[in-house]
């Protein structure tokens, strides 16, 4: 059973021969883990244009597999970011080409990403 706790989500990275995801972290046997706590100190930074989309500050999870399908970056803010950001940017796994100790590198389109928020 796959357990969610948005605080302490632990999730694993099988690298494969046709993937360009390296992650440093614990390795094990079975791959290489990370916390989801480590994954929100890391900025996001789009390959295409070079433009920092901020911390990862939620995951997408597949339940049934139980894997990550997609991380979430929230989207660019509105009027000098005083009434703060009504989109978010809805990353998926395999747009992530490498996360290193302090950035995650994506590479995205980024209008083909951007997703309004959801009301809570």
């Amino acid at each position: 059973m796959f357990l969610y706790t948005k605080a302490f989500v632990t999730f694993l990275c099988y690298p494969d021969a046709h993937s360009a995801h390296t992650v440093s972290s614990k390795k094990t046997k079975a791959g290489v883990w990370m916390r989801f706590c480590e994954l929100r100190e890391k900025e996001v930074v789009n390959l295409c244009n070079c433009r920092r989309l901020g911390c990862v500050v939620d995951v997408v999870l597949d339940m049934c597999q139980g894997c990550v399908q997609a991380i979430v970056v929230p989207g660019p803010c509105r009027i000098c970011g005083l009434f703060g950001c009504d989109s978010e940017y809805v990353i998926p796994f395999e747009c992530i080409k490498k996360v290193g100790p302090d950035i995650i590198i994506v590479e995205i389109c980024e209008e083909n990403f951007l997703r309004r928020c959801k009301e809570r």
